[in-house]
This record gives structure tokens, sequence and C-alpha cells, in this order.
């Protein structure tokens, strides 16, 4: 099979198109013919060699993908060949046309979900669920603001948000991503690029400043983040890309706090919780994966270039083997 293999760490460069062996699978394992894999920028940390999990040389990368199961282990019952699912982590990476993952690290596709689409369902829509669910412990009625909204996270968390009942705003810098925010169910939307943009979310909630804020950028945002939070509000930090200076004061006033995670550290209860949660939604429509576009495998490099572009966001970037 066709696979992009990592022989070095370093930048997009050393992502190379390869023939390597299809694996078979194992007892507990399955055998997914990728159709689409899902690019995210801690594919790219990983590729640097400068990320809390390394793996180890050569490698495949990637973490979530869609497709066909193509064949199964002993001992496994919750799919069989031919069923549709998304993968959840993998065993082998999904940057390739067959990806071999535990039993445990598949789930299932509902028909009307694209392959394409389904390759943005892990890692978007299971750090959504958890920033809001678990962590912010978000209520119906309060105002949730999410950064970065047009990104693959972002959209997740805008269509999350609304189910769950809370007042949604969303931010993006450009006219493109602005319209597509609110046309995916945020209250409004705010342009991220201009100077002012901060007063205007807050002049957004008549002064009274928003309950819970995702963000996806900690390392230039946190500080003003904390400025525009209502009393008790919550700060989710879902990305950073360095340090920060905030002023801890503005905690203080506002009795509020700042918390973190990585999708790494979930527990199985959790994981089992969200998966339920993402099957109903996109079941019944209302989580709705948004592809951004779709790159041929062998142009993996310049996957790696596009999602970390600072603006522009549009939906999830996938490759296609």
């Amino acid at each position: 099979m066709k696979a992009i293999l990592v022989r070095q760490f370093g930048g997009p460069e050393v992502l190379k198109l390869e023939e390597v062996p299809t694996p078979k699978p194992a007892a507990g394992q399955v055998l997914v013919k990728i159709h689409a894999a899902g690019v995210n920028p801690a594919d790219t940390y990983a590729r640097t060699g400068n990320y809390a999990v390394i793996p180890p040389l050569p490698y495949t990368p990637g973490i979530e993908g869609a497709g066909i199961v193509d064949s199964v282990g002993d001992g496994v019952k919750k799919v069989k060949p031919g069923d549709r699912v998304y993968v959840a982590k993998s065993l082998s990476g999904t940057y390739a046309e067959y990806a071999l993952a535990l039993e445990s690290q598949v789930q299932p596709l509902p028909d009307r979900i694209s392959f394409a689409q389904g390759a943005g369902v892990y890692i978007p829509y299971s750090t959504s669920y958890h920033a809001i669910h678990h962590q912010a412990k978000a209520r119906g009625g309060e105002t949730i603001l999410v950064h970065g909204a047009s990104g693959g996270v972002g959209i997740a968390s805008v269509q999350i948000a609304r189910a769950f009942g809370l007042t949604v705003f969303g931010t993006a810098g450009t006219a493109k991503g602005l319209e597509l925010i609110k046309r995916e169910g945020a209250h409004q939307a705010f342009d991220h690029s201009k100077a002012d943009s901060q007063d205007e979310i807050k002049k957004g909630t008549a002064g009274r400043g928003v309950d819970v804020i995702l963000e996806m950028l900690a390392n230039v945002n946190l500080g003003g983040d904390l400025k525009m939070l209502a009393q008790m509000g919550r700060v989710v930090v879902i990305g950073s890309r360095g340090d920060v200076t905030i002023t801890p004061r503005d905690l203080m006033s506002r009795r509020a706090s700042v918390l973190a995670f990585t999708i790494w550290g979930l527990t199985d209860a959790e994981s089992n919780e969200i998966h339920a949660g993402i099957y109903a939604g996109l079941e019944n429509g209302t989580l709705r994966p948004v592809v951004g576009s779709e790159i041929p495998l062998k142009n993996a490099a310049q996957s790696h270039i596009d999602v970390m572009k600072s603006s522009g966001a549009f939906g999830k970037i996938v490759l296609i083997p």
C-alpha cells in the first residue's frame, strides 16, 4: 500500500510517500481501508519531534480518518468487514491507504456523513465536547466565545454549544469565515483581526462579559480573554504555541478560572460518553463536519503548511489516498 513515512524529524518536506506492506489485523484489531485522513496541528508538532507525544521513527502520521472496515482479527465483535467507520487514533497512522486500529479505536459512521467529513470527526468533536461539557461545565443560557471558530475545532464547538443551548459568539479573520460560523449556528460573529474586537464582544453581552471562552491560541489571546470574562467565567485552553503574560488580578476580580487539557488524557468513561454524543449528533444532523479542502495524499507536505496558517481557516483539511 501507499503511505506517508517520516524517517527523520523536521519540516513538511520530511513527509514522503512510499510503498509499504499492508498490515494484517491480529486479535482485537481492525484493518480499515482509508478513504480520507484528517490533518491536525498536532500532526505537525509530532513531525518536528518537539511534542509531548513523539512517535518512534520511522512512522506514518495521522490521528484520525474514515473509511470501510477491510478485515478484522479474532475476537472483534463491534464491527465487521464492509462497515463504515471513523478512526479515533490508530496503531499504524492514517496517512495511508490502510490503517490498523484497535477495536476500541473505530466508531460507526452514519450513512449521511461522507468519508471526507468523517475524517474530521474525532479530534474536532471530541475536543469540543470535552472542553464545553467536561471542562467548562457549560450550562444552557450561558454565553460562550469560540476563538478561531471557522477552523475544524471551532466549527465543532459552535455546533455543540448551540445544541447545548448556549448563546454562541465566534471569531474569524475573513468575511468567508464569518459567514461560515454564522451559518453553522453562531448568534454573533466578530472579526478578530480588528483592533476593537474585544470591545465589540463585550458590547455584545451588554457589558456583562462571556461565561466561557474556548481558546485555540492562548499565547496570543489569553491575556485579553481574561478581560472579557463575566463573573465566574472560565477559559478553556485548547491550543497554544508559546508563552504568555497575563494579569492575575483579571482572574481574581472575576473569580474566574483557566482550564486546560490534552485529548490524550481522556479517560475511558469520558471517551465513551463523547463518542455516544458524537454519533447521536451526526445521525440526527446536529453535528455537521465542514470540509475546507481535500488534498491528495502525495501532497501531505502542503497540508501541513496549510493547517498551520494563522488566518483563513475554513473547515477541516483532509488527505485523500
